[in-house]
């Protein structure tokens, strides 16, 4: 039972981040301090999309499954837990490609916008 409550919360905290990777930059419009999290969050989440890579948490939650006596899964978090929510079809390399960069283009409009603001009250307009 431990185990299975420990991969139970691998995967709140990897939805949490995943959600955290995609708009925390909205935080930094009222905090602007959480830039300092965001940001290095935020590249590591495009790199691991970008690169195709498997996020060190997903065989951690596997490791936990199987010590509970659960079976693991294939492939990543995103593809196992978000895609068959969101889409109906398999997750590729060319989706990861374009869900990477509508994060980048968001976390891009949400960080110009925080800039253009701190300039503008700088200048005291």
């Amino acid at each position: 039972m431990p185990y299975r409550l420990a991969a139970d919360a691998v995967v709140f905290v990897h939805l949490a981040f995943i959600v955290f990777v995609m708009l925390g930059g909205l935080l930094a419009l009222r905090w602007p301090r959480v830039a300092w999290l965001h940001l290095p969050a935020f590249a590591w989440g495009v790199t691991v999309e970008t690169m195709h890579w498997a996020c060190p948490l997903t065989p951690l939650e596997n490791a936990l499954r199987r010590a509970a006596g659960e079976a693991g899964y294939d492939g990543g978090f995103v593809e196992h837990y978000l895609l068959p929510l969101i889409y109906p079809d398999a997750l590729t390399a060319g989706l990861q490609t374009w869900l990477a960069l509508f994060v980048i283009a968001v976390n891009a409009a949400v960080y110009g916008f925080v800039a253009w603001r701190r300039t503008k009250n700088k200048e005291g307009g």
